[in-house]
C-alpha cells in the first residue's frame, strides 16, 4: 500500500484515483477574491477583546489568522526543513511508517482514509501524536537525522509555551 504515496513516485500523468468528478470539485467562480480572513493579535493586552474576536471569528468563518503568537520564524523554518528532508527520503525508508489505518497514532499516509475513499486527496502526510511527548516520542522516525528526538523535544518545548499562550484565550 505504500506505493500509493504521492511522494514515492514520479508522475507524468494524474492518477485516476485522484480525479474528482466535476460535481465534487470546488467551483472557483464562487470563491470570493476579496474575502478577508479574521485576524486575532495575541499581543493585545485586552483579554476580553481577544476572547470576543476568537468567538466572532469561529462563528463567522470557523477559523482565523493569529498574529504575534511568538513562534520564532527560525523555528518554523527549521521544522519545514525537517519535513522537506523527511519527504525526500527514499521510498523504502518512508514505507516503514506507512499505514492506511486511520486509528494509528503515528503513521505516514495519503488522503484521509485510503480504505474507504474512492477519490484521494493529492497529499502525503506524517501523523505524529505528541502529547504526552514521552509516550509517543520513542516511536517517532529516526530518519532523516534532522528528525532526531533531541531536536523534536526542543521544538516541542519551544512551541508548548506559545501554544499555552494561545489556549488561555479559549479557557
Amino acid at each position: 500500500m505504500a506505493d500509493q504515496l504521492i511522494s514515492t513516485a514520479d508522475h507524468d500523468t494524474l492518477p485516476g484515483n485522484y480525479v474528482r468528478p466535476e460535481a465534487q470539485r470546488p467551483r472557483l467562480a464562487d470563491v470570493l477574491s476579496d474575502a478577508s480572513i479574521p485576524v486575532v493579535d495575541l499581543a493585545n493586552p485586552d483579554r476580553a477583546k481577544l476572547v470576543s474576536q476568537v468567538g466572532a471569528a469561529c462563528r463567522s468563518h470557523g477559523f482565523f489568522q493569529v498574529l504575534n503568537h511568538g513562534v520564532p520564524v527560525e523555528l518554523t523554518l527549521s521544522v519545514l526543513a525537517v519535513a522537506h528532508d523527511f519527504f525526500r527520503l527514499p521510498a523504502e525508508e518512508k514505507a516503514k511508517l506507512y499505514s492506511d489505518d486511520p486509528a494509528k497514532k503515528i503513521r505516514l499516509s495519503t488522503s484521509f482514509n485510503v480504505r474507504k475513499e474512492t477519490v484521494h486527496n493529492w497529499r502525503d502526510y506524517l501523523r505524529l501524536h505528541c502529547y504526552p511527548l514521552h509516550r509517543y516520542l520513542p516511536d517517532w522516525p529516526s530518519n532523516p537525522p534532522s528528525f532526531s528526538p533531541r531536536k523534536q523535544c526542543w521544538y516541542h518545548r519551544k512551541t508548548e509555551y506559545h501554544s499555552n499562550k494561545g489556549l488561555f484565550i479559549i479557557e
